[in-house]
């Protein structure tokens, strides 16, 4: 049983930067992903990594602004959100798992329990 651990969530204003970590512990896994959930949404999907290949998948509303990355060896996945948005708002979710669909939240078997962002004006 894969074991998920968020950090690194926070208040910041309009235009500022943060960077969330996502410790992993348990058995292997093909893809690790952040999604996000504001206040009365769906949970959306924010960007996925392959954990052995170079492939990255963004969603549209954070491309340019935000990158995914991780660190194999020490089985962490970041996040580095800079030009922070009132919309980024919401608790950011660590997913990983065997995802042939990296945007679909039901294909990730493992979940942490999330560390929220809130952006204020």
């Amino acid at each position: 049983q894969a074991r998920l651990e968020e950090s690194g969530g926070g208040l910041v204003q309009a235009g500022e930067s943060l960077r969330l970590s996502c410790a992993a512990s348990g058995p292997t896994f093909y893809v690790a992903a952040w999604f996000r959930q504001a206040p009365g949404k769906e949970r959306e999907f924010v960007a996925a990594i392959s954990w052995t290949e170079d492939i990255t998948n963004y969603a549209d509303s954070v491309k340019g602004r935000f990158t995914i990355s991780r660190d194999s060896i020490k089985k962490k996945i970041f996040l580095q959100m800079n030009d922070l948005r009132l919309e980024d708002t919401g608790v950011y979710y660590c997913a990983a798992g065997q995802a042939f669909d990296v945007t679909n939240p039901h294909e990730y078997a493992y979940w942490g329990q999330g560390t929220q962002v809130t952006v204020s004006s």
